[in-house]
Parts: structure tokens; sequence; C-alpha cells
């Protein structure tokens, strides 16, 4: 009677065990905003609300390409980089200083993914073709990246008024909801697509569980990797627009400082391994919310800023010792 009783608890012990790798970024997720609700002022009103969506956007596409790079195997420090050169250039292009480009809001934007484009590109080509190591060739771009945004305009600030593209990073539905909240819900159910219900999705997380195996078994390898890394590279020029926009501004030396840490923390947070394999989307969104939420949370409580890096790493420790558990 007693070994019954001892093995259903025992049962029930590790169900729960399992049920919190599972679902134990939703629960911290929860217990921050019942904390903040609790301990922090006029946290609980629609405004935080909505300033949690608008300033998440950015981590939110930044998380999403990043949870493609690293269920590859790989990874992307450069896309803090990639978000500060596509600012600029939408800047440069909105103020007229790219004569051949015209001033028009879609040209700039269409310039700036373009140059989000080739810039996976290269990180993509370097890593696929030349078996170049993720953490050097995206270092190579997060060092030069940055000193090719500041070069573009010469180190100074590219500020831009009263047009549609402004208009865009401010603009809310109904004159009420954020037009960031339908962003991330429509690239969160493209990547949940891709990684879900698509060949390329397996492939990518295949590659990641054992990329020799995934080359036998004729899975083009290269091809996959290197649309990895243009996706992310793209998500994060998309990133910098709505940042820029947001501002009316493009400061090559603020914009997307830090991306790639919080990126990588919101991934990590979230569940999927850092060796690559099965990406966890869920979790990712919601280790984007934490991420994001910490920096809130600071900011209301007058805490300095520095604080909130400590509370990501201890998040980060604790996610990892987790994913470890789960492995032995």
């Amino acid at each position: 009677m007693m070994d019954s009783i001892a093995a259903k608890n025992g049962h029930t012990c590790i169900d729960w065990g399992q049920n919190i790798r599972k679902y134990g970024t939703i629960y911290a997720f929860l217990l921050l905003v019942m904390f903040n609700i609790l301990f922090t002022r006029n946290f609980a009103s629609m405004g935080t609300l909505w300033n949690l969506t608008i300033q998440v956007l950015p981590t939110m596409l930044t998380s999403l390409g990043m949870v493609l790079v690293i269920s590859s195997g790989g990874i992307d420090i450069s896309v803090g980089s990639v978000m500060a050169i596509s600012a600029v250039t939408s800047g440069l292009v909105l103020t007229g200083k790219t004569p051949l480009l015209g001033t028009d809001t879609g040209m700039a934007v269409l310039a700036a993914l373009v140059v989000a484009l080739v810039l996976g590109l290269f990180n993509g080509v370097l890593v696929a073709c030349f078996k170049i190591q993720p953490i050097i060739v995206t270092l190579i771009l997060y060092i030069a990246g940055r000193g090719i945004a500041q070069l573009m305009n010469n180190g100074g600030t590219i500020v831009f008024y009263g047009n549609t593209f402004t208009e865009i990073g401010l603009y809310r539905v109904g004159g009420l909801v954020p037009v960031q909240l339908f962003v991330s819900i429509l690239f969160v159910w493209i990547i949940a697509f891709l990684l879900k219900k698509t060949t390329f999705g397996y492939y990518v997380q295949g590659i990641g569980e054992n990329g020799k195996a995934a080359r036998l078994s004729g899975i083009r390898t290269a091809q996959v990797l290197i649309s990895v890394y243009v996706i992310s590279a793209l998500l994060a020029g998309m990133a910098g627009l709505f940042e820029c926009s947001r501002a009316s501004c493009a400061d090559p030396n603020a914009i997307g400082q830090l991306a790639e840490m919080d990126a990588i923390a919101a991934v990590a947070i979230g569940g999927t391994s850092m060796n690559g394999g099965k990406a966890r989307i869920m979790g990712t969104i919601f280790g984007a919310l934490i991420i994001q939420l910490i920096s809130i949370m600071v900011n209301m409580n007058n805490i300095p800023f520095a604080y909130s890096r400590i509370f990501k790493a201890a998040i980060i420790i604790l996610a990892v010792y987790l994913q470890r558990e789960k492995r032995r």
C-alpha cells in the first residue's frame, strides 16, 4: 500500500518537473506580472500593457530570427548591427541623402530590407559554404556593422518628422491598440508555421540535431543555413525600421545596442537548446516578454538600468540549468 502511494507520489513529482520545464517560461512571466501588480505603482494599467506591446516588438522580431539560427545549431550576434545599418539606410533615403532613391517611404523600407538581406547572405554564405564558425562570422559583422552604420552618416543621428514612415511606428488601430501588437502576432505566426508545418522547418531542426546525418540524408544543408541567416537578418532589419520609425530618428550609436543579447536570452529562457535541435516558439515569445518586462519593471521602480542586466543574467542561468537537467 505504502509502496503504491510512494510510486504514485513519485510519478506526480516527475510529471510536475516536466511540466515546469515545458511551461516554466509562462509561469515565470505570470509570476513577474503578479509581482509587479503588487509592488510596482501604476503597473496594472492599459498604458503599461500597450507600452510592453510597443517596446517588445524589436526583441520579439530578433528573437524569432534567433530561434531559427540557434535551432539550426548556430548563433547570430550581429542582429543589433543589422538593425542599426537598416535604420540608417531608411533614414538616408527619407531625408533625400540618396538622390537616386527619392524620399518615398516604400523605397526607404525596401532599401533597408535589401541591405539586411545582403548582410544575411554574408553571414549565411560564410557559415554554410566556407564552414566558418557562426560565432566568428557574426562577430565580424557585429563589430564592423556598427562601424559601417556610424560611417554612413558620419556618426550623426538622422532625424525625420512628419512623414508616413514615422506615422507607422506611432499608429494605433482604432486609436487604441498599437500596430506593433499585430506585427508581432503576424511574424510569430509566420515563423511558427515555417518551423512546425513546413519541410524547411524540419530541415532546420534536423541540421541542428545532427548536421552530418542531415547531409547524408540528402538535405541541402547549405541552402537551408543561408536561408536561416537571411531570415534572421531580415527580421533584425524590420526591428530596426520599427525602432527608428517610433523614435522619428535613426541613431547608429544606439539602435540595436545589446539587441543580440536580449534575443539570445529570450531563446535560452524559452527552452530552445543552445546546442541546436527542436525550436520552442511559445517559450521564445514569453522569453521576449520577460526580457522586456524586466526593463519596464526596472524603469518604473527607478532602479538603475544596470540591474536589469543582472536580473536577465540570473534568469538565463536558471533556464540553462533546467535544460541541463532535462538532458540528463
